[in-house]
């Protein structure tokens, strides 16, 4: 392996010595993982962000579901009672009701 001259290692701390090169690299240091905006965390905050519009757009979809179910079981005299017979287990008078469990 070749030996490195002192010249040479005068050169490469010559170069690195630059202040407006250790400034510039020290920005990018800040800005990428110390500041409080820094790009780490402008990423977590992206993913939290896509993560948060597909859990909306979820609940919208269940939302408009139930806002057509209960129109539904509004607007049908049958239907709500065959969901309070089910969900309910709601019964008229003088008739029993016998709940079968599949195993």
């Amino acid at each position: 392996m070749p030996e490195i001259s002192v010249h040479h290692w005068k050169k490469i701390a010559r170069r690195f010595s630059n202040k407006y090169l250790l400034a510039g690299a020290f920005f990018l240091l800040w800005i990428t993982f110390i500041d409080e905006n820094s790009l780490v965390n402008q990423m977590q905050l992206r993913h939290k962000i896509a993560t948060l519009t597909r859990q909306k757009e979820y609940y919208r979809e269940k939302t408009e579901e139930d806002k057509r179910k209960i129109s539904e079981l509004l607007g049908n005299r049958d239907s709500l009672e065959k969901f309070a017979r089910e969900q309910y287990l709601m019964k008229k008078r003088n008739e029993d009701i016998y709940i079968i469990v599949e195993e």
